[in-house]
């Protein structure tokens, strides 16, 4: 258990005095009335609908009905507008710009470094091993009083891996700081989630999102979870309604189909062993590393004409080949049979022609 982990030591003095905006729904509760207290349009909507009245401000509804999904608390729970408004309100909350640090261990994703920069936080970087697991020395040893936030994400993007449990909890039980486990691709794994660990661990937010398994991307929903002390701070300094009214309804809704879920994630996993095996046979991908996510990290021989070419066919994947230890590699989303099939027709014609040679 980490004992010198004290969240007011983390969080920036002026945010924990912090007097939030009041919005008419917090003044305001209750569904029944006559609503003259925030200066919506009593009339109507233009568009078909009633989305006159402004919605739950903490979406108290959703929470309810995620929590016993999630096996946490509802006040455990944060949610945003994406995975991103998350990562950008943790680091406003705990580093004073010009002065306190960040920690990421690339290749990761890449809005850790984008909300740093935009926030003026320091980056201190630690670079993962070359099967791309955390170096839990070097991550200890560059460690400073003014590192506020270590991130880590599992299974990391782009490499598809689980990175290993015992190096998080080191960092958990040794980092006076938040530990931010990103779990946007945890639904593709059999493992347990660390929102199982947030009571033993004040120090752990876990990111989730709906964007991947739940194939609600459209709609823009991440998640957090934490300790009921942080969420209050985060949604302390998140804008008022941060999430529209249709969308949280229409995640109600989705939370309906969690078995439908499930089934589409059974269905992606399949594709990506038959996938893997269809691209280790043949002769341009040099590697495709192990996966615990909807995608494949594949290495070529010409990643960038392998690209190029797969452009011109209108199959777009991502070219990851200049990122640190990504080296001639390509990042394949797992798509339908049908796309899949697509992909390694254009493949085959690459080795058949040598149109990139």
């Amino acid at each position: 258990m980490n004992t010198t982990f004290e969240l007011a030591r983390v969080i920036r003095p002026h945010i924990l005095t912090l007097t939030p905006y009041s919005s008419a729904r917090d003044e305001y509760t209750g569904k029944v009335g006559v609503f003259l207290d925030a200066n919506e349009n009593p009339l109507g909507s233009a568009a078909a609908g009633a989305y006159n009245r402004y919605p739950d401000p903490y979406q108290s509804a959703i929470k309810e009905k995620l929590a016993p999904i999630k096996g946490v608390r509802p006040e455990q729970i944060f949610l945003g507008n994406g995975s991103d408004e998350a990562i950008d309100l943790l680091v406003r909350a705990a580093c004073v710009p010009g002065h306190d640090r960040l920690l990421i261990m690339p290749p990761t994703y890449g809005m850790y470094e984008v909300s740093a920069a935009i926030n003026d936080v320091a980056i201190t970087k630690v670079p993962l091993t070359p099967d791309f697991h955390i170096d839990t020395p070097a991550v200890l040893a560059a460690l400073t009083p003014e590192t506020k936030i270590v991130w880590v994400c599992s299974p990391n993007n782009p490499s598809g891996n689980l990175v290993q449990r015992e190096a998080i909890q080191t960092l958990l039980e040794n980092f006076a700081g938040l530990v931010v486990v990103d779990e946007a691709y945890i639904d593709f794994t059999d493992t347990e989630s660390w929102t199982r660990q947030l009571d033993q661990y004040p120090n752990l937010v876990v990111l989730q999102t709906f964007s991947k398994a739940w194939g609600l991307a459209g709609l823009r929903l991440g998640m957090g979870f934490a300790s009921a002390e942080l969420i209050r701070i985060l949604n302390k300094i998140k804008p008022p309604y941060n999430i529209s009214g249709p969308t949280q309804e229409l995640l109600l809704a989705a939370l309906d189909g969690e078995a439908a879920k499930n089934a589409m994630v059974q269905e992606i996993l399949h594709e990506r062993e038959v996938l893997r095996t269809t691209l280790e046979g043949l002769s341009l991908v040099k590697e495709v590393h192990p996966s615990d996510a909807n995608f494949l990290l594949v290495r070529f021989e010409d990643a960038p004409a392998v690209m190029e070419y797969l452009l011109g066919e209108k199959i777009i994947v991502r070219d990851r080949s200049k990122v640190v230890l990504c080296d001639g590699c390509l990042r394949i989303t797992v798509g339908t049979s049908d796309e899949n099939q697509t992909l390694v027709e254009a493949l085959k014609k690459i080795q058949q022609n040598s149109v990139i040679a």
